[in-house]
């Protein structure tokens, strides 16, 4: 999809774009909504980001537009996945959902979050082999819902298909909005809108099928997805939760001075996934104790990937396994590497002191941090925490019982 550099935003005003009276009042009733949203465009739906934007109000709603034309651009827009076809109502969705996440991070006072998207191949310069279509979808807490329509070539011109493929995106909108709207899309009598509503799953689900990127589980059991990001994280099995977590959570928030949540990775680098009934069972040990943060990343480079900025909790055993090579292939420049990628997103580590295997206690001091990282990790001294009992002893001893 080469740009047309004739249609784009900013190009022409709202009158220009064919923004009439009833376009207008709908576009105000979404104004009147709490609701804030990202909206994405690439091939057509140009005329709706002009119309949203040329009705006074478009602050409350409009939180950024995008505009990912180019491959790579799309690309980027996805988060590093390359669509085998840039439109289709995969790629919408994913757009959608993509907007959605960006608008979790820009909204304002919890607003409710529609992210929206469109992706066509409409009328161009040049003569095009297959249809021109459009997939228009949107994305909130509850549902994805796509629009299809395919319009009939050869009987308008770019403009025309223009129109129509902006009014479906205002009118997807203004649905998504609550906004109860009948809206002339200008079809054809052989043209016909598509549409399909799919319900999310359960949130722990939504994560273990990847639609997901991290889910926040609040003491009260209300869980939230991909909301906003832990500044402090202490990662674990939790296979039983025990006062060693609690007590280090709390030396650990006071080391930081930041509050501490707790982290599980439903994946794991040895073992397989765990099954949603596993998750939710370790979940509950934790209502009315503390947040949880359940991710996919099961190591600590994609933690940093995905939380940037945020502090690690863990204890001595971990640094070790942090810094040895064997752990990254046998090499000590792939180790160094990945340390040097934590350091550049801010990641840091509180390291709490335990026992080794010979019953001798070990802390920070005893590791031999490799030169020009040792700012990255900060001691929790022994006499603000210090609990030998792992785990694995637990289990052990329940077992025996």
């Amino acid at each position: 999809m080469p740009p047309d550099k004739s249609v784009g935003v900013g190009l022409r005003t709202p009158s220009e774009a064919g923004m009439d009276q009833e376009i207008a009042q709908i576009v105000a009733k979404i104004h009147d909504t709490p609701q804030q949203s990202v909206l994405a465009v690439a091939g057509a739906g140009n005329y709706a980001l002009a119309w949203l934007l040329g009705v006074g109000g478009a602050s409350r709603t409009v939180l950024e537009t995008r505009v990912p034309y180019g491959y790579l651009a799309m690309t980027d827009f996805l988060g590093g996945y390359a669509p085998e076809q840039t439109v289709s109502a995969d790629t919408a969705r994913r757009m959608a959902r993509a907007a959605w996440g960006r608008g979790l991070s820009l909204r304002e006072q919890d607003a409710p979050i529609v992210g929206l998207a469109c992706t066509a191949t409409i009328a161009t310069d040049r003569t095009k082999r297959g249809d021109h279509r459009a997939f228009i979808a949107t994305w909130d807490h509850d549902v994805a819902t796509t629009d299809v329509i395919v319009l009939d070539k050869g009987l308008r011109e770019r403009a025309g298909e223009e129109e129509v493929v902006s009014r479906l995106v205002i009118a997807a909108l203004a649905r998504a909005c609550g906004v109860s709207a009948e809206l002339d899309l200008r079809l054809a009598s052989s043209e016909r809108v598509e549409t399909e509503t799919l319900r999310h799953a359960e949130p722990v689900q939504r994560l273990l099928d990847g639609d997901a990127s991290w889910v926040t589980v609040h003491p009260d059991g209300r869980m939230v997805v991909d909301g906003d990001a832990p500044q402090a994280l202490l990662p674990g099995s939790f296979n039983p939760l025990h006062a060693g977590h609690t007590e280090l959570a709390e030396a650990v928030t006071g080391a930081l001075g930041v509050p501490v949540a707790y982290e599980l990775s439903v994946s794991n680098v040895d073992k397989p996934p765990l099954a949603a009934v596993e998750v939710h069972g370790r979940l509950d040990q934790f209502r009315g104790i503390g947040t949880v943060v359940l991710t996919r990343a099961e190591t600590f480079i994609k933690k940093s990937e995905l939380f940037p900025g945020c502090g690690f909790a863990i204890g001595w055993d971990t640094v070790t396994r942090l810094i040895q090579p064997r752990y990254y292939g046998n090499s000590d420049a792939a180790m160094l590497k990945a340390l040097a990628a934590m350091w550049g997103r801010g990641s840091r580590f509180a390291v709490g002191g335990r026992t080794d295997d010979g019953g001798a206690f070990r802390s920070l001091a005893d590791v031999n941090i490799p030169d020009g990282f040792r700012l990255m990790f900060t001691e929790i001294p022994e006499t603000d925490f210090r609990r030998d009992l792992s785990s694995t002893a637990i289990r052990e001893t329940h077992r025996l019982n």
